[in-house]
């Protein structure tokens, strides 16, 4: 890094060998024995920077190149440069991945986090107890025996500050934010369950003309009454005409007399996507005092996720917890060969695997009560169909395992079934 303080801070904080310098510089990169580099990672803020680096990377002999980029242009199909001419293995857009999951929070209102597993046709599905939710005070058996054509598994539960498995005699309480496997389609009958049912969603405001707000703005002015408020005058003047159906306007989404003016009492959603992740916070506390039904707040670090949490906030995106995240995953699915995807939020990981013919769990004719109670069997994928498991559920070989665990556990996990 070009930073001397960022250099510093890491050298005092982890074991790693630090270089001071420009990454795109070939006399820095020859200081590295890039024959002995199995993964190298380009993610300064500037793309210019991560191109130069991840082809000069690979032509000094790194194995495998990962790179941030922010312009997706280089993803459009008749691009006349793309991140293979770069020699890049994998590609992270990080805003893109923040637009992506800001979507799925207002297709899914009432939930805290949503996350797709198998194209789509399983989800990850973070809802938050409410006083007033039936399942509070109640245990994961309990509300299963209830409620048994609603197919669902409880696979983890984010109780003060941190997370674990849940198993069948864990009770619900309330401020829980409970993340429940499910195939998509019954998605709607879970958050009745836990009283948090979706509402719809008419008027979206933006704050912030930044890429996540430009690229949002883009995707969704279409299907909502769209408002974008963005500070800079210059800015807004610049972006407007290319979202010919979003009502741009200039103001401080800081002032509440400005917010009131722009009906702020009527939106259903706001979305505070600025560069600064202060302004991002102090603007979704408004929205909630201002009775917004769904906030949704961008941050840049890890450093406000548990005190945002407990200040009431709907949900927290993060584009550079996503980049971790997608790094993570194609870096331990590229050595494990099996599917794995870190949710550093909430330190737990899910893992996708086949069960092979000759395993442990098929050998000595396991059933699902004789897995660990740390692991989640979140869902089985055989041939076409998606299964949510219960107790009378048979595992086969040949069937693909959705799994959710600590990441000690994944080496176990594998022991029994491959």
């Amino acid at each position: 890094d070009i930073d001397e303080k960022k250099c510093l801070k890491v050298k005092n904080a982890i074991d790693a060998k630090v270089v001071l310098g420009n990454g795109a510089s070939q006399r820095v990169l020859q200081q590295i024995d890039m024959t002995t580099i199995d993964y190298f990672l380009a993610l300064t803020s500037l793309d210019e920077i991560n191109l130069i680096a991840s082809k000069t990377a690979k032509s000094l002999g790194a194995k495998k190149v990962i790179a941030r980029l922010r312009n997706t242009e280089f993803s459009h199909k008749d691009a006349v440069l793309s991140p293979s001419d770069f020699q890049i293995d994998h590609v992270s857009y990080p805003e893109r991945a923040a637009q992506q999951e800001i979507e799925k929070l207002i297709r899914r209102t009432s939930a805290v986090e949503v996350i797709g597993f198998n194209n789509d046709k399983i989800t990850l599905l973070g809802i938050k107890l409410e006083n007033s939710s039936p399942l509070v005070g109640r245990t994961v058996r309990n509300v299963k025996l209830a409620n048994p054509f609603i197919n669902h598994q409880a696979a983890v539960i984010y109780r003060n500050d941190s997370s674990f498995i849940p198993h069948n005699d864990t009770v619900y309480n309330r401020d829980d934010v409970v993340y429940f496997a499910s195939r998509t389609d019954d998605v709607d009958s879970i958050q009745q369950l836990a009283g948090k049912p979706a509402f719809n969603v008419n008027n979206v405001m933006i704050i912030g003309a930044g890429k996540i707000g430009r690229l949002l703005a883009k995707s969704l002015q279409y299907d909502y009454n769209l408002r974008l408020i963005e500070k800079s005058q210059d800015k807004a003047e610049k972006y407007n005409a290319s979202l010919s159906n979003t009502l741009m306007l200039i103001g401080n989404a800081l002032d509440p007399e400005f917010l009131e003016s722009e009906s702020i009492y009527d939106m259903d959603c706001l979305i505070a996507a600025t560069q600064d992740e202060q302004t991002n916070i102090m603007c979704s506390l408004l929205a909630k005092d201002y009775g917004v039904k769904q906030v949704i707040v961008h941050i840049s670090t890890t450093n406000y996720i548990k005190p945002i949490r407990r200040m009431g906030i709907d949900a927290i995106v993060s584009k550079n917890l996503s980049a971790v995240n997608e790094v993570f995953k194609f870096i331990h699915t590229d050595q494990q060969e099996i599917e794995i995807s870190r949710f550093e939020d909430i330190d737990i990981d899910s893992i996708e695997l086949e069960v092979m013919p000759d395993c442990k769990f098929l050998r000595k004719k396991y059933t699902l009560n004789d897995l660990p109670d740390s692991i989640c069997l979140g869902a089985i994928m055989r041939d076409d169909k998606n299964i949510i498991p219960n107790q009378k559920t048979n595992i086969k070989e040949g069937d693909k395992l959705l799994i959710f665990l600590k990441p000690e556990y994944i080496s176990r996990v594998e022991n029994i079934f491959q």
